[in-house]
C-alpha cells in the first residue's frame, strides 16, 4: 500500500513537472510570435499584450517566480501573499535564461515594489497574489502618434492580479541605466496610457510620475501607478547650463523677494491714502495685485513639486501661477489701451462703471480660461520638468529640476507663449504711437525740449515696464540664450520694483504740481 502511494506520489509531480514544463513552452512560443509579428494595426499589439498578461496570471508554476525570455521580451510572475513587505527586482541579479539560440543579454534596469503595493488587493480578495513583470527592448509595440524615441528603446511593465494598483503614497521606483550621450535631449519619465489623447490605442502620459537622474548614467522614474513605463527622450535644443542654474535661482529668488515687499507697500500706500482715488490709479493697484500674486505663486512653484507635497497640492498651485500670469499680461494690455485712450481720444467720452469693467476682463477672463483647462484635462498642471545640461568629467548628462508649471505643450503654447506674446506686440505698438504722437505735438505746441524729454522717458518707461519686457523670452535660441535669461530673469523678476519706483515717481510729480497750484493760487490772491 505504501509502495502504492508513493508510486502515486510520483507519478502526480511528474505529471505537474509535464504540465509546467509545456506551460513554459507554450509562453515562450507566444513571446516568440510576438517579436516577430509585424502588425498593421496598432489594435493587434494591444491584443496580444494583453493575451500575455493573462497566461501570466492564469499559468501555474512550482515555487516563488517564473522567468521567461525571448531577445527582446522578459516576462516574470511572483506569487504574493498579504504579508508583502516589498521586492526590488534588477537585471543584474536576475537569472539569466538559456534558450536555444543562445544567452540573452539585457541593458541595465531595476524596478522596486513598495509592502503598499498589495494593501488594497487583500481587503477585498485576501489570499495568494499574482505580481506579473514584462520587459521590451523593442518599443514597436508602443507607438504613438509622434512616434517617440524612448531610450534604450526599452518598457518596463507590471502588473497585480485583482485590480488596478493607482495612488501609492509610496511610488514604485523604476531605474534606467545608459551610455548615450543625451546632449540636445529632455528626459521625462511616462507611462502607457490607453485611449491617451487621439489614440485609441494609447499614448505616452506623464502623470503620476516624477524624473530624477542621480547620476549622468542613470534615470529614476518615481511613479504612485502600475503599468509600462519608459524615459521619453524629446529633442531640446534651448537647455539650460547647470552652472547657470544657482545664479539665476538667486537672482529669481532676490528680485521676486523685492518685487512682493514693492508691491505690497505700494497697494498699502494706495489705501492709506484718504483721497479718493481716479481710475487710473486703480487700474494701477489692480495690475500691482496681480504682480504680487504671479511672484508669490512663483515662489512657492518649486517647493510645492517635490515628492512629499501631493500632486493635487502642485496641480492647484500651477493652476494658481498659471491664472496670475495670465491676469497679469491681461493688465498690462489694459493699461496699454487705457494710455492710447488718454492720448488719442479727443473728446473726454464717459464709461459707465469703467473700472468694474476692466477688473471683470482683467480678471475674470483668465479665470475663465484657466478653468476650462482644467475641466478639459486636469492633468495640463501638475510638476513640469525642465533641463538642465550638466558637464560631466567623461561625457554629458542632464539634471531634471522641477516647478508646479503648465505641462500641455499646447496649452503652453497658446495660453503662455501666444498670449504674452500678443500683450508684448500691442504694448510695443502702443509705445511706438504714443511716442510719435508727443513728437507731433510738440512740434506742433513747440513745447520746451525738456518737456518733451520728460514727457518721452515717462511714455517710455510706463509702457517697457507694462509689458515690453516679457518679449524676451521669444529670444531664447542661439547666441542670444544666455544674454536673455539673465536679462529676462532680472527685468521681469524685479517688475513690481520698477512699479513700485514709477508709483513713487508719479506720485511725488503730482504732489509737486499740487504744491505748485497752491503756491500760483496764494500768490494770485495776495497781487493787489
Amino acid at each position: 500500500m505504501d509502495h502504492c502511494g508513493t508510486l502515486f506520489l510520483c507519478l502526480c509531480l511528474l505529471t505537474l513537472q509535464n504540465a509546467t514544463a509545456e506551460t513554459r513552452k507554450e509562453l515562450l512560443s507566444y513571446m516568440e510570435n510576438m517579436q516577430v509579428s509585424r502588425a498593421r494595426s496598432p489594435f493587434f499589439y494591444l491584443r496580444q499584450l494583453h493575451q500575455l498578461e493573462q497566461m501570466l496570471l492564469n499559468t501555474s508554476f512550482p515555487g516563488y517566480n517564473l522567468t521567461l525570455q525571448t531577445p527582446t521580451i522578459q516576462s516574470l510572475a511572483f506569487k504574493l501573499s498579504c504579508n508583502f513587505s516589498g521586492l526590488s527586482l534588477s537585471s543584474a541579479t536576475l537569472k539569466r535564461v538559456q534558450h536555444a539560440r543562445g544567452q540573452y543579454a539585457w541593458g541595465q534596469h531595476a524596478m522596486q515594489f513598495p509592502a503598499e503595493l498589495t494593501q488594497d488587493a487583500c481587503k477585498t480578495r485576501p489570499g495568494e497574489l499574482r505580481l506579473i513583470c514584462i520587459y521590451f527592448s523593442n518599443a514597436h509595440f508602443f507607438k504613438d502618434e509622434n512616434n517617440s524615441s524612448l531610450l534604450n528603446n526599452y518598457v518596463l511593465g507590471a502588473q497585480l492580479s485583482h485590480g488596478h494598483v493607482n495612488n501609492l503614497r509610496d511610488p514604485v521606483n523604476i531605474s534606467f541605466w545608459h551610455n548615450q550621450s543625451l546632449e540636445g535631449y529632455t528626459l521625462s519619465c511616462v507611462f502607457w496610457k490607453e485611449g491617451a489623447r487621439r489614440q485609441p490605442w494609447g499614448g505616452w502620459s506623464p502623470e503620476g510620475c516624477r524624473t530624477e537622474q542621480p547620476s549622468h548614467s542613470q534615470v529614476l522614474c518615481r511613479c504612485n501607478h502600475l503599468t509600462y513605463f519608459a524615459v521619453l527622450m524629446q529633442f531640446s535644443p534651448a537647455l539650460v547650463p547647470a552652472e547657470l542654474l544657482a545664479p539665476l535661482t538667486y537672482i529669481s529668488l532676490v528680485g521676486c523677494s523685492i518685487s512682493i515687499v514693492a508691491s505690497l507697500i505700494t497697494v498699502l500706500l494706495h489705501f492709506h491714502s484718504r483721497k479718493k482715488s481716479d481710475s487710473l490709479a486703480r487700474i494701477h493697484m489692480n495690475l500691482h495685485a496681480s504682480v504680487l500674486l504671479l511672484n508669490i505663486t512663483f515662489l512657492l512653484s518649486p517647493a510645492f513639486a517635490m515628492s512629499p507635497v501631493p500632486q493635487s497640492a502642485c496641480t492647484a498651485l500651477a493652476a494658481a501661477l498659471h491664472y496670475a500670469l495670465l491676469s497679469c499680461l491681461t493688465w498690462m494690455a489694459i493699461e496699454g489701451f487705457n494710455l492710447y485712450l488718454l492720448l488719442g481720444r479727443v473728446y473726454n467720452i464717459y464709461t459707465r462703471r469703467y473700472v468694474l469693467k476692466l477688473g471683470v476682463l482683467g480678471w475674470g477672463v483668465p479665470a475663465l480660461l484657466v478653468l476650462l483647462c482644467l475641466s478639459v484635462k486636469s492633468s495640463v498642471y501638475g510638476p513640469h520638468t525642465i533641463p538642465v545640461f550638466n558637464s560631466w568629467e567623461n561625457g554629458t548628462g542632464f539634471q531634471n529640476m522641477s516647478m508646479c508649471w503648465v505641462r500641455s505643450p499646447v496649452v503652453h503654447s497658446v495660453l503662455v507663449m501666444g498670449y504674452g506674446g500678443l500683450t508684448s506686440l500691442f504694448n510695443l505698438v502702443v509705445l511706438a504711437w504714443a511716442l510719435w504722437t508727443l513728437r507731433r505735438l510738440r512740434v506742433r505746441v513747440d513745447a520746451p525740449n525738456a518737456r518733451a524729454c520728460h514727457d518721452t522717458v515717462t511714455v517710455l518707461g510706463l509702457t517697457v515696464l507694462l509689458g515690453t519686457t516679457w518679449a524676451l523670452a521669444f529670444f531664447s535660441f542661439g547666441v542670444f540664450l544666455l544674454p536673455q535669461l539673465f536679462l529676462f530673469t532680472i527685468l521681469n523678476s524685479l517688475y513690481g520694483f520698477f512699479l513700485f519706483l514709477w508709483f513713487c515717481s508719479q506720485r511725488c510729480r503730482s504732489e509737486a504740481e499740487a504744491k505748485a497750484q497752491v503756491e500760483a493760487f496764494s500768490s494770485s490772491q495776495t497781487t493787489p
